[in-house]
């Protein structure tokens, strides 16, 4: 019941309040990406979502516009040297996400639920499937994401992604949600240009 329908529910209200209330802050970021680099102001890219069909995630645009695309963090050349001024800052604090709430609005994430794959990220997909991970929306936050984040290596993020698919609940979203602000405010997790130091589940 909670899955199918209250789930979806508290996505539609909490993207459309999110967006209402949040509208200052995106016009005020959108200005600064404008006049901090050339090229636009949000950033699309093609990503695995349930039932391993695709879609294209929103993001405020945080590298330079010729960065090559489809291409993740981790494997680029010094990362680093990619990212904007402000995009830097976005990154640190996860603002480059705030787009999202469109997609979770749009149906093709939630609030909550396993991290959204690279179209050809077909390892993490394949590790995914061992545990029923395609089969839920993915979300703007989630288990793996409180846990550990850019440090998991990929058979432990696919294990924390099943776990919360086995676990979904009301209460479980509730605690992968508040969650999540410690790992933002703190940037624990965050590995820019680097992926899989950890190379346990940290339970």
């Amino acid at each position: 019941m909670y899955h199918r329908f209250f789930k979806r529910f508290l996505d539609i209200l909490i993207s459309t309040v999110s967006l209402i209330i949040l509208f200052p802050v995106i016009l005020v970021i959108a200005l600064l990406i404008k006049l901090d680099s050339k090229g636009p102001v949000f950033f699309k890219q093609k990503r695995i979502g349930i039932h391993k069909t695709t879609f294209f995630i929103y993001k405020f645009r945080s590298m330079y516009a010729d960065t090559p695309r489809d291409i993740p963090t981790h494997l680029l050349n010094d990362p680093e040297t990619f990212l904007t001024r402000i995009g830097k800052i976005l990154r640190k604090t996860s603002l480059d996400e705030l787009p999202q709430l469109i997609n979770i609005l749009l149906g093709q994430m939630s609030i909550v639920g396993p991290r959204p794959a690279l179209w050809n990220q077909d390892d993490l997909v394949a590790a995914r499937d061992l545990y029923g991970a395609n089969d839920v929306l993915p979300g703007l936050t989630g288990w793996a994401q409180i846990n550990g984040r850019d440090e998991l290596e990929i058979s432990a993020k696919a294990a924390l992604d099943g776990e919360y698919v086995k676990r979904m609940s009301f209460p479980f979203d509730c605690k992968c949600f508040l969650g999540t602000f410690i790992p933002v405010f703190t940037h624990k997790g965050v590995v820019e240009g680097g992926t899989g130091a950890q190379k346990s589940n940290p339970h």
